[in-house]
């Protein structure tokens, strides 16, 4: 044990004769057993107040951070809503396009059947259409030449058009009604390319 003397009192010699000078302090003994553990349940008392502490923050930490999630969410299914709704009127106006375009297609075969069928006839000399039917898959095609070379003219000019899988000519034959000149009856059966 360590003793110091704090009040400068001098002290009895020590064995080889010399005095000891100057304050001397005495530690004592390093506590009674009650108060190291009262020490003990201090410091554990604080470092648990300081961990719960810290957790409380961290909770509040991860509750403001929740609840700008909880609003980022909402935001974010606002817009989520805005785009299915977006894409929804989208397929819908597609689907519509689509429909008048083949509306439009479906408008323009007869067109094109005819507009076909006219430039093939006016480039081909002597030859006349009375009738021309469209039955669905085939067009039936009936008209006056003025000789049987005009019409195979004309059913090699309709092959040319592409617009025709096969040509056959169901008959022809001379009209007698004309008497002033010579004139073929003919008539044509026409199957159309599939689209």
């Amino acid at each position: 044990m360590i003793r110091i003397n704090l009040l400068g009192a001098s002290k009895p010699r020590n064995k080889r004769g010399a005095v000891s000078a100057g304050p001397s302090m005495e530690m004592g003994e390093a506590g009674s057993p009650k108060f190291k553990l009262l020490i003990v349940l201090v410091l554990l008392g604080a470092g648990n107040f300081y961990y719960w502490h810290s957790l409380d923050k961290q909770k509040q930490v991860i509750a403001k951070e929740m609840s700008s999630a909880e609003q980022k969410n909402r935001e974010l299914a606002d817009v989520k809503a805005k785009y299915l709704e977006r894409q929804s009127q989208a397929e819908n106006y597609k689907r519509r396009v689509d429909v008048i375009d083949q509306l439009r297609a479906g408008q323009m075969g007869p067109v094109n059947l005819l507009n076909t069928i006219g430039e093939t006839v006016n480039g081909t000399e002597a030859v006349w259409l009375s009738t021309m039917k469209d039955q669905g898959t085939s067009v039936n095609i009936e008209g006056m030449a003025l000789s049987t070379d005009a019409v195979a003219n004309l059913i090699q000019n309709l092959q040319k058009t592409g617009y025709f899988k096969t040509i056959e000519i169901k008959e022809t034959y001379q009209d007698d009604q004309l008497k002033e000149m010579q004139a073929f009856q003919f008539s044509l059966t026409c199957e159309k390319l599939k689209a």
